[in-house]
């Protein structure tokens, strides 16, 4: 099965490629012409988010339009490549707990107009519930023993009926002492009584220890 690609996203060779929209550089990304139009390589050992799609992510819930709230966007290395999926038609709202990483994300949103930096706690969504409108996809990365919960906690607070999630699940940020497949399969379990799984994949080797969800809100 062909994956359905959004707009600003190709394939070029084994990469996967995001459309340069707003012309910036953020990391050691190559970027190429291809077809007249550049495009940013994106590198799957720096974004979970690319590690799923080279490990066989057959859908990806983002096009030109779409509003997603980005759960622990750190520095904004996956978030620029969302934003040049997600384009100026659309907007992505970045929550994130360390001020050294917003710091560096604020370098970015400085050209990239589409990425609103928030300085925040995941765990406690109504303290930005006053930035933050009802979103198309909720993005989480927050590595923490509790990020099931952060994500449903934020699901009913901000994502739209039907809405779409992705979330990479770090095992040893749960529990050291347990086995990956076990701490998935409870992650999973959980994540069930929210929503429908439709992709549950394994990272390495690019992430070690690391599985990747894509659910829809029932």
């Amino acid at each position: 099965m062909l994956m359905k690609m959004p707009a600003n996203l190709i394939r070029i060779g084994k990469n996967f490629a995001t459309l340069n929209v707003w012309k910036q550089r953020v990391y050691d990304e190559a970027v190429v012409k291809h077809k007249g139009k550049e495009y940013r390589i994106w590198n799957p050992r720096k974004s979970k988010l690319c590690a799923a799609l080279h490990k066989g992510l057959k859908f990806l819930p983002l096009d030109k339009g779409t509003k997603v709230l980005y759960l622990g966007i750190a520095s904004g290395t996956t978030a620029s490549h969302i934003s040049d999926i997600v384009g100026k038609e659309g907007v992505i709202y970045g929550v994130e707990f360390s001020p050294r990483a917003l710091r560096d994300l604020m370098l970015i949103c400085k050209k990239r107009k589409n990425i609103a930096p928030i300085l925040g706690d995941a765990r406690l969504p109504y303290t930005y519930a006053n930035l933050v409108e009802e979103v198309d996809v909720i993005y989480e990365d927050v590595a923490q023993p509790d990020q099931v919960e952060i994500l449903k906690r934020n699901a009913k607070a901000f994502l739209k009926k039907n809405g779409w999630i992705m979330m990479a699940v770090k095992a040893r940020s749960i529990d050291v002492s347990r086995k990956p497949r076990e701490i998935f399969r409870d992650c999973r379990k959980e994540l069930e009584e929210m929503f429908e799984i439709k992709a549950e994949l394994r990272l390495e080797p690019f992430e070690k220890d690391h599985a990747f969800f894509v659910g829809r809100m029932k």
